[in-house]
């Protein structure tokens, strides 16, 4: 059933109107009058809708029904991710949102070799929410992702340690997995997974992390790829969770 995430303006209880690209998207998919639609509002519910009228520029609604979204995973799971070179941010953006992470997050540290500047981050940051709600709309989300720029390491910290389960992936522990962690948190309802840029964490980063509250833990024998790291880590986790 095709899929739409329109903003709480155009919310009504009984009909709605598709614009935009939201009507362009739907003459693409050559809908008609009768056909079945599912409408989102980006914060978990959905609206079972039938098409009434199709004209240009605009698709005209009947809502039937408003009802939780089903594909929300239970566990609500923040991934932080060191600033990358080129589109690896954009990549995990994407495949993060499939999997069904609360949040995207980036912040700076020692080893980036990326630091956008305030106005190129405006603009990044407007790009990343857009692909973080195709890929939503893609694969069925009930909510799209927040993308959020942290200004430094240390805020990253203190944010992602108000989570149940806070966790910062270390290539040099070799005690700590990652499965100890979840089973030594569970249950839990919220969780974050923080992870480094192409170079990896300073020791004295790792050192600040664990001041912080964060579990410092493995990934296995073998070094990641930064663009790797966060998404095996949030598969790990929805697997341990019960989602897969």
């Amino acid at each position: 059933m095709p899929r739409f995430f329109v903003s709480k303006e155009e919310l009504h209880e009984s009909f709605m109107v598709l614009t935009g690209e939201n009507a362009a998207h739907a003459k693409v998919l050559r809908l008609k009058n009768g056909d079945e639609v599912t409408v989102c509002d980006g914060d978990g519910t959905d609206y079972r809708c039938t098409v009434s009228d199709v004209a240009n520029g605009q698709i005209s609604l009947v809502v039937h029904a408003a009802v939780p979204a089903e594909s929300e995973a239970d566990v609500q799971c923040s991934v932080y991710m060191a600033f990358a070179k080129a589109d690896k941010f954009e990549h995990v953006i994407q495949k993060a949102t499939e999997l069904g992470a609360s949040e995207l997050v980036c912040f700076p540290s020692v080893r980036c070799v990326s630091r956008p500047d305030e106005k190129s981050l405006a603009k990044k940051l407007e790009r990343w929410q857009k692909i973080a709600a195709s890929a939503a709309e893609q694969s069925r989300r009930g909510r799209i992702p927040q993308v959020i720029a942290l200004p430094s390491y240390r805020a990253a910290l203190e944010r992602a340690a108000k989570a149940e389960l806070a966790v910062c992936f270390y290539e040099n522990e070799d005690k700590l997995t990652f499965r100890a962690a979840v089973e030594q948190k569970s249950p839990f309802r919220t969780a974050a997974l923080l992870t480094g840029p192409e170079g990896g964490f300073e020791p004295e980063e790792i050192t600040q992390a664990a001041d912080a509250g964060l579990a410092i833990c493995t990934l296995g024998s073998r070094i990641l790829r930064c663009e790797t790291a966060p998404l095996c880590a949030l598969s790990a986790l929805m697997y341990a969770v019960g989602e897969f």
